[in-house]
């Protein structure tokens, strides 16, 4: 957790977005494009204004490693290249509403990494944020592709459960949860 640390120590401070006029529960740091509702831009404008921190080499290796690994390919990450990753924090009480990733100008997978305290993560369908939807339990080290005719669908955290981060992962409490995927911005 030595490199969370340094991220929302870096030019833009974890902070929480707002949507709708509306503060997230989730608080977030970018890496490589900063995401604000409805668009990605290298300097974060509704923040401080500063650039990001560039996305690390080794995020992009583990993103197409990711791939391989959950398709069984051994060449599905060779044309992946990842630009950006969100950093959510979620606290104890934090949720995020069921949403797409329609953001990116790219369909390429969507890889999340999560670590710390379990949570319940909502899985639904790409026409509307309703049933059917599967609930998955993610904890620490897990991680999670989408991709394919999957890409769009409606997701979201509808629990975290407190005290569920096991020893060694780098935090006491809480969840952060690192989604890496490609802007198809230049």
């Amino acid at each position: 957790m030595g490199q969370f640390q340094a991220w929302v120590g870096g030019p833009v401070p974890l902070h929480a977005p707002k949507v709708r006029g509306h503060e997230m529960s989730v608080r977030t740091v970018c890496l490589g494009w900063h995401w604000q509702p409805y668009k990605y831009t290298r300097d974060a404008t509704d923040v401080n204004g500063n650039r990001v921190l560039d996305l690390p080499d080794w995020m992009v290796q583990l993103a197409r490693r990711a791939l391989v690994e959950t398709s069984g390919d051994t060449r599905a990450g060779d044309d992946y290249s990842p630009d950006t990753a969100l950093v959510n924090v979620y606290d104890d009480d934090a949720h995020m509403g069921m949403h797409q990733d329609r953001d990116e100008h790219s369909l390429a997978p969507v890889v999340s990494l999560s670590i710390g305290d379990t949570c319940q993560f909502r899985f639904g369908n790409t026409t509307n944020r309703n049933r059917p939807y599967d609930d998955i339990i993610l904890a620490s080290g897990d991680l999670f592709v989408f991709g394919g005719p999957s890409r769009l669908a409606f997701h979201g955290v509808s629990k975290v459960f407190p005290g569920t981060a096991p020893a060694g992962c780098g935090l006491n409490h809480g969840r952060v949860n690192i989604t890496i995927r490609v802007t198809g911005l230049s």
